[in-house]
């Protein structure tokens, strides 16, 4: 690796180029003059489960996409689901059934595929149960709840033969694909580190209390697996990403895409040699359990992946780049789908072999073809990334109060490919432009863990071993290894 200052004077220099070229990355589903064809032989019936957010984007890209068919709408919110119903009817030109319970899609024998866009705490659940009942899975990241789901989704899937894609989109990016084959091939020459970046403003969420259920939800069927809690936060409906029960923070919320993208791309397998993290919830004392500032560091012993996660209002990582990956090589380093030279300098933009697909569309058409090794991002690949961070969350839960010098020691004893006191360094800086009061908002330092990629497990780590897997709400259980 060059010197610090040599190679943040080069990360500033690449990424503001790679920057003006992220706007290319987006995959579409069709060109501009080209129209969808329907061939009613081969259309696939497909439900919709969860209507908020990322449930509206899944329809925007569905309607687009030939010989597929909305027919089930699913929320425990009753008026998100009618909402997301009427709206399909208006995009697709024929009705899709509103309803609040998923287990009435499951039990609908013509539904062929389901999408699922619920909180993460059942995600798991959904595909388990949607698989089991002979249907073919979309999952949003992250895939699961804990490390355990995880796996009992992909067990699930080998066992019933059904076709199971995670919501990581950036793999059908063909551009990225091709930057991935470049470093397969040795181009790069070695490369041993990869940065995921992720910062963006995130404010309190409000007082923690107990506050009033919305009437039109079903709060039963939303927390589902989780416990039957007392609404403990101003909003029912996506502030549940900052509470431990229903939500994995940050790291599984966004940074989950861009771990992806360096396990990708270095090649990496199973959970690494150890992992650490750091961080805390700072800025201001809210209903939010999960921390909004959060370093992670990948241990897989030649390699590492370094993931930064920042909920403030932040610098940019470098001037123009706020998010995404950087992998540093030998021969050179690769920021987004830009290649550069060992001096920095442009070399090429990946535009990638062949033209980048639709990740639904890539779905679909293995749901058709029931061909496993035709999706680009299998659900093996999900749960591997989605479990690094759970891997690096269970790291923090398990930490304790620490000063940044205190940080600074145990990092130095850690033999990875970064130089740590510098992400150390710009962590501070950033927490002291925040105006962080340590006091009130402690800095958290994780255990450093040491993973079992084989068993997926902490070895005789009791503590760490205890977050596998959750306590589930009856009848909402997620099956264990021997009852799949």
């Amino acid at each position: 690796m060059q010197s610090i200052s040599r190679r943040l004077f080069l990360e500033d220099a690449m990424l503001a180029t790679a920057a003006l070229a992220a706007t290319a990355l987006a995959p579409q589903v069709f060109g501009a003059d080209e129209k969808p064809t329907g061939n009613p032989s081969n259309k696939v019936r497909v439900a919709v489960l969860g209507c908020r957010i990322r449930g509206k984007q899944h329809v925007a890209e569905l309607v687009k996409i030939p010989d597929c068919e909305i027919a089930y709408v699913c929320d425990p919110d009753r008026d998100l689901a009618n909402e997301l119903a009427a709206s399909v009817e208006k995009q697709q030109g024929r009705a899709a059934k509103a309803v609040q319970d998923m287990r009435k899609v499951f039990d609908d024998k013509s539904v062929d595929a389901v999408f699922i866009a619920t909180p993460n705490h059942w995600h798991a659940l959904a595909a388990i149960w949607a698989m089991q009942s002979g249907k073919d899975v979309y999952v949003e990241k992250p895939v699961s709840h804990n490390i355990s789901e995880g796996r009992r989704i992909v067990q699930v899937s080998r066992k019933t033969n059904r076709i199971c894609q995670g919501g990581t989109q950036n793999r059908s990016n063909m551009a990225l694909a091709e930057a991935v084959e470049y470093m397969k091939a040795g181009k790069l020459g070695e490369v041993k580190l990869a940065r995921s970046i992720i910062y963006g403003g995130r404010g309190s969420i409000g007082a923690k209390g107990e506050y009033k259920l919305p009437e039109n939800v079903d709060y039963n069927l939303f927390a589902g697996p989780a416990p039957l809690s007392p609404l403990t936060r101003p909003k029912l409906h996506y502030d549940w990403h900052w509470d431990w029960q229903t939500g994995n923070g940050e790291l599984g919320n966004n940074n989950i895409h861009s771990i992806d993208i360096c396990r990708w791309g270095l090649g990496l397998t199973g959970l690494g040699r150890s992992a650490i993290s750091y961080g805390g919830r700072f800025g201001y004392i809210d209903a939010g359990e999960t921390p909004n500032t959060q370093v992670c560091i990948f241990d897989y012993g030649n390699k590492t992946i370094v993931a930064e996660t920042r909920g403030l209002k932040s610098a940019p990582f470098r001037q123009g780049f706020t998010g995404g990956w950087l992998f540093h090589g030998a021969e050179g380093s690769i920021a987004g789908s830009s290649l550069f030279d060992k001096e920095g300098k442009l070399v090429s933009t990946f535009t990638g072999k062949t033209k980048s697909e639709n990740h639904f569309a890539n779905f679909l058409n293995a749901v058709r073809s029931r061909k496993r090794e035709s999706l680009n991002a299998e659900i093996l690949e999900g749960h591997q990334s989605t479990a690094l961070c759970h891997v690096g969350n269970i790291s923090w839960r398990l930490g304790a109060k620490a000063t940044p010098a205190e940080v600074g020691e145990q990092l130095k004893k850690l033999k990875v490919h970064d130089d740590v006191q510098e992400t150390l360094d710009r962590t501070m800086q950033h927490l002291k432009d925040n105006n962080a009061d340590f006091e009130k908002t402690p800095l958290i330092l994780g255990t450093v863990l040491m993973p079992n990629s084989e068993n997926e497990n902490f070895g005789d780590n009791a503590k760490a071993n205890a977050f596998l897997t959750r306590e589930y709400r009856k009848p909402f259980v997620v099956p264990g290894a021997s009852e799949i």
